[in-house]
């Protein structure tokens, strides 16, 4: 005859029974899930690694090209990061350095098709910005003002702010728009720190245009 005790054992291995028959089906495919998704994740982080490791190997290759003016490996390599890391930071890097590298060579179309693809592909706001200071530049070269004004007007990181006021300033200077250059530089005065060695300088161009910084209401230039 059967304890109670066992009795009990029994109640409760039909209760398990019973739980698994209901929810077992669903608990084994939850914990399918998660362990899938764990394994990815480790998957994933070996593959950030890898690529990380990669992409550092293959810009120190962009720099050394840059640093010797090997302009033929510098053209392979910084093409190689783009197509195979366009996604890391090195790749964005990479880009700058080729850009200013080529604009120091006279390859101006060069440098705007690197600082294009930063501004278009970079994830890094920063880089992005500066992209976009440093093809403005070019752009006002070539005195292709709208699209100069695309570039700076666009939305970037708020420390920018001031530089691209800054330049919108200049180029209004070159298009003889004075009251748009104060305008702009007074926008730049007052984006950047006190204290910052650039807020001097954009202060010393609207003296030169007859404006205070600190005077809010719009100030005519000297004709």
């Amino acid at each position: 005859m059967a304890s109670p005790l066992d009795l009990e054992e029994q109640e409760q291995l039909d209760e398990l029974k019973h739980f698994w028959k209901r929810w077992g089906d669903l608990i084994t495919w939850v914990l399918i899930a998660v362990l899938g998704g764990y394994a990815a994740w480790m998957g994933w982080q070996s593959y950030s690694a890898k690529q990380a490791t990669q992409s550092a190997a293959l810009y120190d290759t962009v720099e050394r090209a840059a640093l010797s003016n090997d302009m033929a490996l510098l053209d392979r390599s910084v093409t190689d990061i783009k197509d195979k890391f366009a996604s890391t930071t090195y790749a964005q890097q990479a880009a700058l350095l080729a850009a200013r590298v080529y604009q120091e060579k006279d390859r101006k179309p060069d440098a705007k098709v690197q600082l294009t693809w930063v501004v278009d592909k970079a994830s890094d706001e920063g880089y992005q910005a500066l992209a976009r200071l440093r093809l403005a530049a070019l752009l006002i070269e070539d005195k292709a003002y709208d699209e100069a004004r695309k570039q700076l007007s666009a939305k970037t990181p708020e420390a920018f702010a001031p530089l691209m006021a800054d330049r919108l300033g200049d180029m209004a200077m070159l298009q003889a728009q004075p009251v748009e250059a104060v305008q702009h530089y007074k926008n730049a005065w007052k984006g950047f720190e006190p204290n910052a060695e650039y807020r001097r300088l954009v202060a010393v161009k609207l003296a030169a245009l007859g404006a205070d910084p600190e005077d809010p209401a719009a100030v005519e230039s000297k004709k």
